[in-house]
């Protein structure tokens, strides 16, 4: 009963805050609790995707309250420095840490949790950056496919929770969970994942001082800094608007860091690496070690994000570095490797002993709800101390 007490405060905080959001036209921007019957019945009014071409059965999707970008992505990105964004970005708060060649961009969970998607191009590489509140899923995609660019949109459709996009160009569906197109002329392809990370701000700008951070002018008006899923990451509550089967292994809320190398899934529940910092392990034969420190702040806990409980910032990474398999242990509040006891931070960079500069490869991963990893990828081996 209190479980449900919660989920509609919850519901009900996020329809309030929503309603008081007003876009450039004035008109509101409907909340995801502001939901009738008959929109839920036609999810897809208004497309023109190819519905004949299709992986799922069409029931399988839902309204999540607003229609076609009535969430609306940020096609136009502009950028600040990080001494710029400290004005209205405090240092816990968590960023997408995401890294190209080198060139290093933040975007702020702040701005993302009211936009889910920014379409950007990042050292000429044009990518994807998609976060969906209701599953805690940060996902970055090349939004390429056999050469050719795609941009995306918020379809303002869900499946088992999760946001569905789709693409202006075909206005096929894809799964954000996944990077799968699931209804339409893209079925049978994929976009390729690249690896990024949730950290805090000041982790962001500490360590990457030429970086550039999403700024907040997008063209839109709206309440960034402010959490509209006041308390739904509570670990006692359920997901909302889900139809999957739940899994007995862990709680639905549960937050989970996750891999899946060469077809082999495996989860590390917060409630674990929260304690433990390190884990070194093997998946699908890549030796890897999994990073959890200190840091950002949770984005979906307190009405204002930079007063949540910390969660903590997590990397993934191969320990294999120029010919040698490295070993990591937590030491005095650092990442020490132990064959060089060299320092290492968060984003898997030596900064001290003798392999300073050197740097892991990381490895594409995910900070989950349990609910939304389990039901895509069920077969998932669960770490256990």
């Amino acid at each position: 009963m209190n479980n449900r007490k919660n989920t509609t405060l919850i519901l009900f905080t996020a329809l309030l805050v929503f309603l008081c959001v007003l876009t450039p036209a004035g008109n509101l921007h409907a909340s995801r609790g502001d939901n009738d019957e008959k929109s839920r019945e036609k999810p897809l009014a208004g497309f023109k995707t190819n519905t004949e071409k299709r992986t799922i059965e069409l029931n399988e999707l839902i309204s999540g309250g607003p229609g076609k970008d009535g969430i609306p992505a940020i096609n136009k990105p502009k950028f600040v420095k990080p001494g710029k964004a400290v004005k209205w970005l405090k240092p816990v708060e968590p960023v997408i840490s995401l890294v190209v060649n080198g060139r290093a961009k933040a975007y702020p969970l702040q701005i993302l949790m009211w936009h889910e998607i920014v379409n950007d191009r990042i050292d000429g590489v044009p990518v994807t950056v998609s976060f969906c509140p209701l599953c805690y899923s940060a996902n970055v995609f090349d939004r390429r496919v056999k050469e050719k660019e795609y941009t995306f949109g918020v379809s303002g459709m869900l499946r088992y929770s999760d946001m569905v996009m789709y693409d202006r160009q075909t206005e096929s569906l894809w799964q954000q969970f996944t990077g799968q197109a699931i209804v339409g002329d893209m079925v049978g392809t994929s976009l390729k994942r690249i690896p990024a990370q949730i950290i805090s701000f000041e982790q962001f700008k500490n360590i990457h001082k030429t970086g550039l951070v999403l700024s907040r002018d997008t063209g839109f008006r709206r309440n960034y800094g402010r959490n509209p899923y006041v308390g739904y990451d509570d670990i006692e509550n359920k997901p909302y608007l889900y139809r999957g089967k739940e899994d007995p292994r862990l709680k639905p809320m549960e937050k989970l860091i996750t891999v899946n190398i060469n077809n082999i899934s495996k989860a590390y529940p917060y409630s674990i690496t929260r304690k433990k910092h390190v884990i070194n392990d093997e998946v699908g034969g890549q030796k890897i070690v999994i990073f959890h420190d200190r840091g950002a702040a949770s984005a979906l806990d307190k009405a204002e994000i930079a007063l949540s409980r910390e969660d903590g910032s997590t990397g993934v990474f191969r320990r294999e570095l120029t010919g040698q398999v490295l070993t990591f242990s937590r030491n005095d509040e650092k990442f020490v490797d132990d064959q060089t006891s060299s320092i290492w931070d968060i984003t898997g960079q030596a900064i001290k002993g003798k392999l300073k500069g050197k740097k892991l490869s990381p490895v594409v991963h995910g900070d989950y709800f349990a609910f939304a990893w389990l039901v895509f990828k069920p077969q998932t081996k669960i770490y256990t101390e």
